[in-house]
């Protein structure tokens, strides 16, 4: 089996993840039920961290809220194997050990204080140049993007 892909179309372009399936299965397939089901769709990036990372997947656009396809939260899928090398890593937000909900965010720069705390499921296959413009738009002193930041869909390819 190919690895699955999903993309997801903001308003500043789009983005194509490559979802590591064998590493993160139930979380791999948290994300592209939801995003088949159009869940992510008219959601926000509510936090963006300069060097750091962007982070959405919230209904609520808080950082509060999102459940996951299985409803409610579910176990972390931590693996030595993967970590956060650079940027382009794709992870689950969460609120501490096994909160996983829809919740995700996209690595910047290397975030190695990350790994064995947050679930790897994938990184950016095509799109890297999105997310650095993403990465260095204006926020305010909430890291939240002065000017909200869309994704318009995000499907399974």
């Amino acid at each position: 089996m190919e690895a699955p892909l999903v993309q997801i179309d903001t308003a500043m372009g789009s983005i194509t993840v490559e979802l590591y399936y064998k590493h993160a299965p139930k979380t791999v397939k948290n994300f592209t039920a939801l995003a088949q089901r159009g869940y992510y769709d008219g959601t926000v990036f509510h936090r963006i961290i300069r060097d750091f990372m962007i982070q959405g997947g919230d209904p609520t656009g808080t950082g509060r809220g999102g459940e996951s396809s299985f409803g409610g939260k579910f176990e972390d899928e931590i693996t030595r194997e993967l970590k956060h090398t650079g940027a382009g890593i794709l992870s689950m937000a969460n609120a501490g050990p096994n909160t996983n909900g829809s919740q995700f965010f996209i690595s910047l720069a290397p975030t190695p204080w990350l790994d064995g705390k947050h679930t790897i499921f994938g990184r950016v296959s095509s799109g890297m140049e999105v997310i650095k413009r993403l990465g260095i738009v204006q926020t305010n002193s909430s890291d939240r993007p002065v000017n909200e930041i869309k994704i318009i869909r995000a499907r399974p390819v």
